[in-house]
């Protein structure tokens, strides 16, 4: 007959990749862009409510403190972001395509 244990804390299936994304959140540099931004808004969307993980919590807090953001302020910026047709992945730059075409430029 087994015994349940108090202890209910979870690791979160994705939490190896999530702590380095929030590792780069702590150590990003000046303002944060809208990569940032999204990042932590939809980590802290993951992790709201998860009984665990509690070191991710914390820093997702820390984080914004840094950036002097509250949730709401957070989530507002990213509406924002959101509404300007930005998507995750781009860097700023407005290339778009393989590239195939960039390299056949002697015959």
């Amino acid at each position: 007959m087994g015994v349940m244990s108090d202890d209910t804390a979870q690791t979160h299936p994705l939490y190896a990749t999530d702590r380095d994304m929030v590792d780069a959140l702590l150590g990003h540099q000046g303002e944060p862009g809208p990569e940032q931004l999204t990042n932590a808004a939809r980590l802290l969307m993951r992790y709201e409510g998860f009984p665990g993980s509690p070191d991710i919590k914390d820093d997702l807090e820390r984080a914004m403190k840094g950036w002097g953001l509250e949730r709401d302020a957070l989530n507002a910026k990213c509406r924002d972001i959101w509404a300007t047709g930005w998507r995750p992945g781009q860097d700023g730059a407005d290339s778009v395509g393989s590239g195939a075409d960039v390299e056949d430029s002697g015959g």
